[in-house]
């Protein structure tokens, strides 16, 4: 992106920011000097720590879960 200058980014500071994409940055100048650099970060957010043991007892587990079901008996 071309360097702008402080009063050009203050007019459109918030749209500026949101146009950015993740490394790139912005040069702002004053008096044609270059006095600030804005980049953009944009770090995703940190994923949760899965708590062990929350599904405890949602899942069931059947005596006879392997056992052949009657209403295919004739297909085996």
């Amino acid at each position: 992106m071309n360097p702008l200058s402080i009063q050009e980014a203050q007019a459109c500071l918030a749209d500026l920011i949101h146009r950015l994409s993740p490394g790139e940055e912005v040069i702002l100048t004053e008096n044609g000097q270059p006095v600030a650099r804005l980049v953009a970060t944009c770090t995703p957010p940190p994923r949760p720590v899965p708590k062990l043991g929350t599904q405890r007892g949602s899942v069931l587990s059947m005596e006879h879960f392997d056992d052949p079901l009657e209403e295919f008996e004739e297909y085996q």
